[in-house]
């Protein structure tokens, strides 16, 4: 794994646990873009990182994310995912899971996308049962 993409899993992992979002955005150029399946367009620029990390922190009332695969070519860091919680709109816990693509300069990330499970946050985690 490359040094930014080590840097960008522990500042995440830093700004869960603190609830400040500047460490990682800071790691965001002034070209940035990021896109959630949330967002329809991406958020661009440094302000577009700050509202963008401090969305996601305010969705949930706790989080914790652990990485369990990493790959890091020259230009682009894929990071698979889990994280748990609770989510703040409902106060219930949380586990999903998702994949994170961020495409950087060793230094800066310009673009990040990230792809997840989004039925944990549908009323009632609308997971389906297994039917025997």
């Amino acid at each position: 794994m490359s040094n930014f993409a080590e840097t960008f899993q522990s500042t995440l992992q830093q700004i869960e646990q603190s609830r400040d979002p500047a460490a990682l955005v800071a790691l965001f150029g002034p070209d940035a873009e990021l896109l959630n399946l949330a967002l329809t367009e991406p958020m661009k620029g440094e302000e577009g990182a700050r509202k963008f990390w401090a969305n996601y922190l305010a969705a949930f009332e706790k989080i914790q994310s652990t990485f369990h695969h990493t790959t890091d070519a020259a230009d682009t860091a894929v990071l698979e995912w889990v994280s748990e919680g609770v989510i703040a709109a409902t106060g219930q816990p949380f586990n999903y899971r998702g994949v994170s693509v961020v495409e950087h300069d060793g230094e800066k990330a310009h673009k990040f996308r990230t792809y997840y499970d989004s039925a944990v946050f549908l009323p009632g985690g609308a997971k389906h049962k297994e039917t025997v």
